[in-house]
């Protein structure tokens, strides 16, 4: 069963359930997922920005976005309108897939996995993850790459506070690490 489905066939009447709501829009869900790469001190290499936007087009099947400086900041060497960063915003199905790739391969994929600490979820129940190398990403293949970089993986929920951010995550099988007590 796809998790777009299992969402709505499962989490979804127990999250109702669970939360004590009778209206199923009112129930918590994953608006958006956002992937962002800083492109820090190579930010004038053009094969690191090359390789950037390959590898954030091959994970998500979208061309990302690159973000510009605002302003001008002379310690960093950044001017105004220069490129500093790539994202790839998801949504619908991309995001459903995404999710699933994420939770079921990418994850067991990362070196030293532990679980992901319940401290990556905010107040208003959005998780963002960081990845220290892309390569844990089942489309990228490591022969191929000539720079490794880290991402952000940002997942933006409907949610009003925490607890239910991290329900709604847990129930999507999430792996957290278990706290000891």
């Amino acid at each position: 069963m796809r998790l777009k489905e299992k969402y709505q066939k499962e989490i979804v009447p127990a999250l109702k359930k669970e939360l004590s709501v009778k209206n199923s829009m009112l129930v918590p869900r994953v608006t958006k997922v956002t992937l962002n790469v800083g492109f820090g001190r190579h930010y004038k290499e053009k094969d690191y920005i090359a390789d950037v936007e390959k590898g954030l087009h091959e994970m998500t099947g979208q061309k990302p976005v690159m973000n510009k400086a605002k302003k001008s900041i002379s310690a960093f060497k950044i001017r105004e309108g220069q490129v500093i960063g790539a994202k790839v915003t998801l949504r619908g199905n991309r995001m459903y897939d995404f999710i699933e790739k994420l939770v079921n391969i990418t994850f067991p994929r990362v070196r030293d996995f532990r679980g992901i600490t319940t401290t990556g979820i905010d107040e208003n129940g959005n998780m963002t993850v960081g990845f220290k190398e892309h390569v844990s990403f089942p489309e990228i293949k490591v022969e191929e790459i000539n720079n490794i970089f880290g991402l952000e993986v940002s997942l933006t929920t409907n949610t009003k506070n925490r607890e239910s951010g991290l329900m709604l995550f847990q129930k999507l099988g999430f792996p957290f690490k278990k706290e000891d007590k």
